[in-house]
């Protein structure tokens, strides 16, 4: 049997905790994939994975073996790239994870950039907005926002994404300009589902002091592409990260409200599995991400 094939799925079965979801990241049917993983049960005479109708888990042999197959794969993508004529080209498949608004306005860039000069090196993009281990996500670059936490992670600052409060002309023109933040309640809000969640904006002034501030909140998305349209209609007032409408701010699509606060910003930072050395692809994408990240992500936050 290829021995090194079936640890890739194997690897890949354990990080995503499930047989459907690993076989189409694989680009596999799920029978194949479950009697990849039968083969290479009998190949080890061990049973690897406990299968429940809802889950799946690793016995003790199957933790051991996760572990050690984790060190071989990133040792033979090690060896394949250290015989890449030159050394520059590096091949094999990296997964990073990022949330919605990153990924949809930025990465596609970096991505195309980083496809042009390794054309060998194969990406999958995941998009989602949750803060979770790289390992648990199954993946070799986490892009998260905001407070990490703990996991078992090495996190590395890439800059910081800014926030804006604002709404259309048209609302503005209908509804009137919110000239303090106590005005804010009496406009409906809509949000980016998960944040806000005590009904508060917590807005910085210009010694930043923070100032909470009760707002109306009216609709809840869980994506900031309804948002950003429901606002460009003229539905209410809301809070966009500044990547995502920088280009209606310049356009005048979209106004900022509240000039003179801040709302508080996310740092981004990149979370790597804990591994030594970290795997050359990985480091090259790091270094791409740093290199090509917009102005708008690798700003400080800009004062009130």
């Amino acid at each position: 049997m290829d021995l090194l094939a079936a640890m890739r799925i194997f690897v890949r079965v354990v990080e995503r905790g499930n047989l459907s979801r690993a076989a189409k990241d694989l680009g596999l049917g799920q029978p194949a994939v479950s009697d990849r993983i039968e083969r290479l049960e009998r190949h080890l005479g061990v049973k690897l994975l406990l299968r429940s109708t809802r889950a799946l888990s690793c016995t003790d042999e199957g933790s051991l073996f996760y572990q050690k197959s984790k060190v071989v794969l990133d040792a033979a993508d090690e060896a394949q790239a250290a015989v890449t004529v030159g050394n520059k080209i590096v091949r094999g498949r990296i997964r990073i994870a990022a949330p919605h608004g990153l990924g949809d306005v930025v990465l596609p860039d970096i991505i195309a950039i980083i496809r042009d000069q390794n054309p060998e090196l194969h990406i999958d993009l995941i998009l989602n907005d949750e803060v979770t281990d790289p390992v648990t996500e199954g993946v070799d670059i986490s892009l998260r926002l905001g407070q990490m936490g703990d996991g078992n992670f090495v996190a590395r600052r890439l800059g910081h994404i800014r926030r804006v409060l604002v709404a259309s002309p048209e609302y503005v023109e209908k509804h009137g300009l919110p000239k303090e933040p106590t005005e804010l309640v009496g406009h409906p809000f809509i949000r980016v589902a998960g944040l806000f969640g005590d009904g508060q904006l917590h807005l910085l002034n210009r010694h930043k002091a923070v100032r909470p501030t009760p707002i109306n909140i009216v609709a809840s998305v869980s994506h900031w592409g309804p948002v950003y349209q429901l606002l460009l209609n003229g539905v209410g007032i809301g809070v966009l990260q500044e990547i995502v409408c920088l280009d209606a701010l310049k356009t005048g699509k979209l106004i900022r409200l509240l000039p003179n606060y801040l709302v508080p910003g996310f740092d981004l930072h990149a979370l790597l599995p804990v591994a030594r050395p970290v795997p050359t692809k990985t480091q090259l994408v790091v270094k791409m991400l740093e290199e090509h990240l917009p102005q708008t992500v690798t700003a400080e936050p800009a004062s009130a």
